[in-house]
């Protein structure tokens, strides 16, 4: 009977690193996918993006593309660069949706491109389909 009252313990799915410069949307993205047991790192610019990259591996990106210091098709071109970053897979989330924009995120092989203001249970749908393509990829 007291079973029913023991909390499930809850485990952490993947690390997502989100780089934004606007930190209403950081600190709002990051309680939801925490609330959805994502382990959440955050930067405010590509520049940091890039450095808590590397020290943090994360399992996936959510990279915005205008920011200051370095925006995020800087912080791609430099991401893909690497040879020990160039696998993680990104997802831009952007106001800057025009065909131009899209296009030179698919030159470096984003896994897909949500616009601003975006759906979140859509955007979550999203990252499970990739995480788990890509957990799938690194088992092979």
């Amino acid at each position: 009977m007291f079973g029913l009252f023991k909390s499930k313990s809850k485990s952490v799915h993947a690390k997502i690193l989100v780089v934004d410069d606007e930190p209403d949307y950081l600190s709002t993205i990051k309680c939801r996918l925490e609330w959805c047991r994502y382990e959440v790192v955050t930067a405010a610019d590509g520049q940091e993006g890039l450095q808590i990259a590397a020290s943090e591996k994360p399992d996936l990106i959510l990279l915005d593309t205008s920011m200051p210091i370095m925006n995020g098709h800087e912080m791609l071109d430099r991401l893909k660069k690497n040879p020990d970053l160039k696998d993680i897979p990104v997802i831009m989330v952007t106001a800057l949706c025009e065909v131009q924009d899209i296009a030179t995120a698919s030159s470096y092989g984003v896994v897909d491109y949500v616009a601003k203001p975006f759906d979140f249970a859509q955007l979550m749908e999203k990252i499970a389909e990739i995480l788990k393509n890509n957990k799938a990829l690194n088992k092979v």
